[in-house]
């Protein structure tokens, strides 16, 4: 009998790699925050965990080519489909979006859930070994 880490770990490991990620893009946000025309973007956690889905069921988008004058796609990425922009509480002269204290505290926040998704796998491995060692 085999262990199935997708099926011990669950979602769990998708969602740390989320919250990498979207640390990325928050501390993004935070250090144009003076950049002028500069638009604040976020992860949006329900488009991840629904594309994964699809993965998994073996769906997703792709790329088809219909008639004979369309350009071929191989090898083309499509857009980030849960990377979307931010609506500014209030407009800016420099027309940035960024509000610091508003990208600080989702950044706060996803530090706060990263590390929580982080002690979750880390007890769901201390498990795996623990029954790997029939203690």
């Amino acid at each position: 009998m085999s262990i199935s880490f997708s099926k011990a770990l669950g979602i769990h490991e998708q969602a740390l790699g989320f919250r990498a990620q979207r640390a990325e893009v928050l501390a993004n946000n935070i250090a144009n925050a003076d950049t002028p025309n500069f638009k604040a973007r976020d992860l949006d956690f329900a488009s991840v965990l629904a594309s994964q889905a699809q993965r998994q069921v073996g769906g997703g988008t792709s790329l088809e080519r219909t008639r004979w004058q369309h350009f071929d796609a191989d090898g083309v990425e499509l857009a980030d489909p849960a990377l979307r922009f931010r609506n500014p509480h209030h407009a800016s002269i420099d027309q940035n979006s960024v509000d610091l204290q508003v990208e600080q505290s989702h950044y706060a926040e996803n530090a706060v859930q990263f590390q929580a998704s982080f002690t979750l796998l880390n007890n769901k491995f201390k498990g795996l070994v623990t029954a790997l060692r029939g203690e």
